[in-house]
């Protein structure tokens, strides 16, 4: 007589809490990486425009201070610096420049900018500039 006490039952895999854990994953993984993007600008006083439009985010923002320091990611660079930057992006007409000028910013400074951008071919060129808040000309 054979018995059988224990009924041998073919093992499962429960997908399920699998699928929790890697959700929890990713969702970790994005919070940590969002965290980890540089988010940091220098501080100034925009000029302002009647007319703006929201512009893509750039691959190069050059922040002009009242001096006319010139910065790109927190780092002081010269017009011959900044123009060997834009030529080793690679491809020039690709290429995504905002200047950030302060308002009180000499304009041959925020000339200074366009100039290095145009000796590396960049075309696409942005002007950071504050909206006019409502009911003021």
């Amino acid at each position: 007589m054979n018995m059988r006490y224990f009924e041998r039952r073919k093992a499962r895999i429960e997908i399920i809490p699998m699928i929790d854990v890697m959700l929890f994953l990713l969702v970790f993984f994005i919070i940590v990486t969002l965290q980890m993007i540089p988010n940091a600008g220098v501080s100034l006083q925009l000029p302002t425009a009647s007319q703006t439009d929201q512009l893509p985010h750039p691959k190069f923002i050059v922040n002009v201070l009242p001096d006319g320091t010139m910065k790109v990611k927190d780092q002081v660079v010269t017009p011959a610096q900044l123009t060997a930057m834009f030529a080793a992006d690679g491809n020039p007409a690709q290429t995504e420049v905002t200047i950030a000028a302060d308002k009180t910013t000499a304009f041959q400074n925020f000339m200074s900018v366009i100039d290095a951008a145009r000796k590396a071919n960049v075309t696409d060129i942005g002007i950071a500039a504050q909206p006019v808040p409502d009911g003021q000309p």
